[in-house]
């Protein structure tokens, strides 16, 4: 064994003590000082469920999340939104009667800059004191504490002990797995993987009253092993949230276009078909391999064919500065002709609008389980939009419908056949007029509807 190694093994072993020390020291402190316990009122003749909703993460970021605290709140159910708070949320949240909004501080800085078997339990320390105190002591104890995953560490535990101090009730949102996203960056042989999904799987046995899956795959999953969940399980698909919403008409097209900033001095252009808008979402993580999208219209270029591209890629992440530095060296040495890519950060509102306005949607989200989906595909067609995504994973076809509503791919090459076929100014416009029909059909499915037949009696409401 190098110095290197045995110093960082040293290293986290200490500091892994370190934290279960002071993790039993609040074990402590939490049953000297006991937090208020949730009574259910049985006098009131319509019962209106309260709830805690946790997202160890950006809250703006968490659209699922929100949809269910603003559904909730729709119903007369009082919630309380905790999480970090740095992007806007909804409008429609904002200043809701029905809803407070807890924030969290963000992880310290210097963590970040740490290496992993260092960085990992600082964090989780720091995450274990904050979360503790805001689901304990700042606010006030509900019926039900719904809880995002991933993470999965340490919100499961800590939900887990909440709901058993506060006597609530606790209902985990499955949206992906938090095990399989860690390995992802450092392979499933790795220890740190393998802790985690053994946390992952005994917590999610153990722990909810209820789940919500956002796939039928995922549930079925889950009811076997390693998982094998006995609670009950229901599928809520993701929908989109009514901001969400299909072009009426050239005018409001036109309106949308012109007043958003990435878009405005090409709205004239895109309008009259010379320039097609192309728009992707990203969190900018290695999950999304965005070389795939930039080979792809590095191909498309090669052809004075085709109309011109403006390409819109929204979110900020970990990765943006990377390939925004290799987006300005393809265009600088000639690659990307007749095609601008621009990045951006949005309102929600301006997003749905971009949306709206798009000629073609593209998804590269690749499913580190298998069992997920990507919400973002459903805002598009929430919006009317088609799409060409990203397909090689099981639950694919429970959300693009090939041939309905958009198409897939797997390869940079099969991307760039994607776009070529459906951008062909001789044959294409037949095709992507059908995908847009598909999508619009789509976009008729919405949050509420499902909401109501899902959650809302999984919750107790009368």
């Amino acid at each position: 064994m190098s110095l290197l190694s045995l110093v960082f093994s040293t290293v986290t072993a200490i500091l892994t003590v370190w934290v279960g020390i002071v993790f039993l020291g609040i074990i402590n402190l939490i049953f000297l000082h006991r937090p208020t316990r949730y009574v259910h009122d049985r006098r009131q003749p319509a019962h209106k469920p309260s709830a805690q909703i946790l997202v160890l993460g950006d809250i703006g970021r968490s659209p699922r999340m929100q949809y269910h605290a603003l559904s909730i709140a729709k119903h007369g159910g009082d919630v309380q939104l905790i999480g970090y708070h740095e992007s806007a949320l909804l409008p429609a949240l904002t200043g809701h009667e029905k809803v407070k909004v807890h924030g969290l501080g963000v992880p310290e800085p210097f963590i970040k800059k740490l290496p992993f078997p260092i960085a990992a339990p600082l964090k989780i320390f720091q995450q274990l004191g904050q979360l503790l105190s805001a689901l304990l002591y700042a606010t006030e104890p509900a019926e039900w504490l719904i809880v995002q995953n991933p993470p999965s560490i340490p919100t499961l535990v800590v939900a887990w002990l909440v709901c058993s101090l506060r006597n609530s009730r606790l209902l985990i949102d499955w949206h992906n797995y938090g095990w399989t996203i860690l390995a992802g960056t450092r392979g499933r042989n790795d220890i740190f993987v393998k802790v985690s999904k053994v946390y992952e799987c005994i917590l999610g046995r153990l722990a909810p009253s209820a789940n919500l899956t956002v796939t039928h795959a995922m549930k079925n999953d889950l009811l076997g092993p390693p998982y094998n969940i006995k609670s009950p399980i229901q599928t809520m698909h993701d929908r989109p949230a009514e901001i969400f919403k299909p072009i009426r008409n050239r005018s409001e097209r036109q309106a949308f276009l012109q007043n958003i900033e990435v878009t405005a001095d090409f709205a004239d252009a895109i309008l009259s078909g010379n320039v097609r808008l192309l728009v992707s979402s990203t969190s900018w993580t290695p999950d999304e391999d965005f070389s795939i999208l930039l080979d792809a219209l590095v191909e498309y270029a090669t052809s004075s064919k085709y109309a011109p591209l403006l390409v819109i890629i929204t979110g900020r992440g970990p990765q943006k500065a990377m390939y925004e530095a290799r987006i300005s060296n393809l265009t600088a040495g000639g690659r990307l002709t007749n095609i601008t890519i621009k990045t951006a950060f949005l309102s929600f509102q301006d997003y749905a609008n971009l949306l709206a306005a798009a000629d073609l949607g593209i998804c590269l989200h690749m499913s580190s389980s298998g069992v997920d989906l990507p919400m973002k595909v459903v805002d598009m067609f929430g919006a009317g939009l088609p799409v060409l995504a990203y397909s090689d994973y099981p639950s694919f076809s429970e959300l693009v419908k090939v041939g309905e509503n958009g198409s897939g791919f797997e390869t940079s090459a099969q991307l760039s056949e994607g776009l070529l076929r459906l951008l062909d100014p001789d044959s294409g416009g037949q095709e992507l007029a059908k995908l847009k029909q598909g999508a619009v059909k789509e976009s008729a499915r919405r949050w509420d509807v499902e909401w109501d037949n899902v959650v809302k009696p999984l919750l107790g409401f009368k």
